[in-house]
C-alpha cells in the first residue's frame, strides 16, 4: 500500500460515514453528555510509524475503557500469563460491561479485564505501594503506548468521581469474592482515574499500532510491553472489546478491538497497523457508531479481517 492508498481509504471512509445520525452520546456521566455530537476523527498507524488522520483527528477525548487494554498490559508485565488469567479471566460475559449480575452468576469472580469488575481486578494486581504509585505507574504506561505524555483531566475525573457509585459496589463484591487484591475504594477511585485520561485519534492509533508492532511503539521505537504478552492481551480485545457486540464485531469485521463510552475506538491489525475512530453518539452497548462502520469500511478494503483465507477475498 502506498501513501496515497491509505490516504485514499480513509478519507473515502470518513465521507461515506460521517453523515450518520443513530446513537448518542452516553448521558449517564454529565461531562460526556456534552460533548459535540459532530466530532468526528479517523486515524492509522503502521507498524513502520507512518500516520495518517482525518476529520477531528486532534481532538482530544475521554479514554474510557480503552484504558482496560493498557492496564491489562501491566498486569500482564507484573504477574504474567498464567496468574492473571487465573485472577481475572478470559471470557466474555454475555452482559453489560457494569453488570453485577455478572459478578453474582460467578461467585464475585470477573470473566474478563475488559469489563468494569475485571479491569478494578486488574488495577488491583499491580505492584504498587500505595494507590499513587499505582496510578503514577497506569499514567506511565498510558503515555508510552502513546508516545506523548498523557494526562488526567480533572473535569472529566470529577464527574465521574462523583457518579461512580454503582462501580464502588462491584468493587466490594470483588473484594467478597476474593478477586479485589488491594484496598477495593482505593483502587475503584484510582480505576476511575484510568478512564479520565485525555487523547486523540492519533494517539489511539499510535497506542493500537503498539500491539499491532508487538509492543514496540512504532513512533518512539521503544518497547512498551513484552512480545509474549500481545497475543493475550489481543484475545481479550476480541471476546470482550466492543462489549455485547464483541461476536457481531469479531464476525463482521474480523479484527481485536476496543471502545470506549467516551466515543473512542481502536482496532488491531497484527503485524500491519492499527485503525482508530472517535465520535461520541454511541449503540445501546456503548460503541461508537460512526467509528464502528467507517474502521469497518477501512478494514474490508484494505482486506485486514484476520479470518479472511488468503487468495478467497
Amino acid at each position: 500500500m502506498t501513501d496515497s492508498d491509505y490516504k485514499a481509504t480513509l478519507e473515502r471512509a470518513h465521507t461515506t460515514t460521517k453523515g450518520m445520525t443513530e446513537g448518542k452520546n452516553a448521558n449517564y456521566i454529565p461531562f460526556l453528555a456534552s460533548v459535540d455530537p459532530s466530532l468526528f476523527g479517523l486515524a492509522i498507524v503502521t507498524v513502520a510509524g507512518d500516520v495518517y488522520e482525518s476529520g477531528d483527528s486532534r481532538y482530544e477525548f475521554a479514554l474510557e475503557s480503552i484504558s482496560k487494554v493498557f492496564t491489562m498490559a501491566l498486569a500482564l508485565e507484573d504477574i504474567g500469563q498464567e496468574v492473571f488469567h487465573r485472577k481475572v479471566g478470559a471470557d466474555p460475559t454475555g452482559l453489560p460491561f457494569n453488570s453485577v449480575m455478572a459478578l453474582e452468576m460467578h461467585d464475585d469472580m470477573p470473566l474478563t479485564p475488559l469489563v468494569n469488575a475485571g479491569a478494578m481486578s486488574s488495577t488491583s494486581v499491580l505492584t504498587a505501594k500505595d494507590s499513587d504509585e499505582r496510578w503514577a505507574r497506569i499514567l506511565d504506561v498510558q503515555s508510552r503506548f502513546a508516545g506523548r505524555k498523557i494526562e488526567l483531566s480533572d473535569e472529566v475525573n470529577n464527574s465521574e468521581q462523583s457518579t461512580n457509585a454503582h462501580n464502588r459496589a462491584i468493587a466490594w463484591l470483588l473484594y467478597s469474592g476474593g478477586a479485589m487484591y488491594a484496598d477495593p475504594m482505593e483502587v475503584c477511585e484510582v480505576y476511575t482515574r484510568q478512564c479520565s485520561t485525555l487523547v486523540n485519534t492519533v494517539d489511539l492509533a499510535v497506542m493500537g499500532a503498539t500491539l499491532a508492532a508487538g509492543g514496540v511503539n512504532p513512533v518512539t521505537g521503544k518497547r512498551v510491553v513484552t512480545a509474549a504478552n500481545v497475543p493475550h492481551m489481543l484475545a481479550e480485545m476480541v471476546m470482550e472489546g466492543l462489549y455485547t457486540k464483541s461476536g457481531d464485531w469479531a464476525y463482521n469485521v474480523g479484527l481485536p478491538g476496543k471502545s470506549g463510552v467516551g466515543g473512542g475506538l481502536v482496532a488491531v491489525a497484527p503485524g500491519k497497523l492499527a485503525i482508530a475512530g472517535f465520535s461520541p453518539p454511541l449503540d445501546a452497548a456503548g460503541n461508537s457508531v460512526r467509528a464502528q462502520a467507517a474502521i469497518a469500511q477501512i478494514a474490508d478494503e484494505l482486506k485486514l479481517g484476520l479470518y479472511r483465507v488468503p487468495g478467497l477475498g
